[in-house]
């Protein structure tokens, strides 16, 4: 069982910057692709990023492209995500995921989730 928490998310005026971090329980979590995806109230789900397994290979929702940067460090077991340029429709609940590939992941077919971290992106 792979479980996965989420770290970063907070309160952010509009153009301002978060970094968020998830960090896998067991040294199985480099094998895993993993996603970042997010929820607002009222909203349904949708995918924002994934990173392959060896961080080679990435995709980004086109909402993000340009101001969100997926990155992995398979020596602390740790994928991070990079929010530059914040806007209030990124406010929501981000939640990282893990998947047996890249492909599943931006599918939404993930195997474990993490909790979930508040952003909020307000004046």
């Amino acid at each position: 069982q792979l479980e996965l928490a989420e770290s970063g998310g907070g309160l952010v005026q509009p153009g301002g910057t978060l970094r968020l971090s998830c960090v896998g329980s067991q040294f199985t979590f480099n094998s895993y692709a993993i996603g970042w995806f997010r929820q607002a109230p009222g909203k349904e789900r949708e995918t924002v990023s994934c990173i392959s397994t060896g961080g080679f290979t990435t995709n980004y929702a086109n909402s993000v492209k340009g101001r969100f940067t997926i990155s992995r460090d398979t020596s602390k077991n740790t994928v991070d995500l990079q929010m530059n340029s914040l806007q209030p429709e990124d406010t929501g609940t981000y939640y990282c995921a893990a998947s047996k590939t890249r492909r599943d992941c931006e599918r939404g077919e993930m195997n474990y989730w993490g909790e979930g971290t508040l952003v909020t992106v307000s004046s």
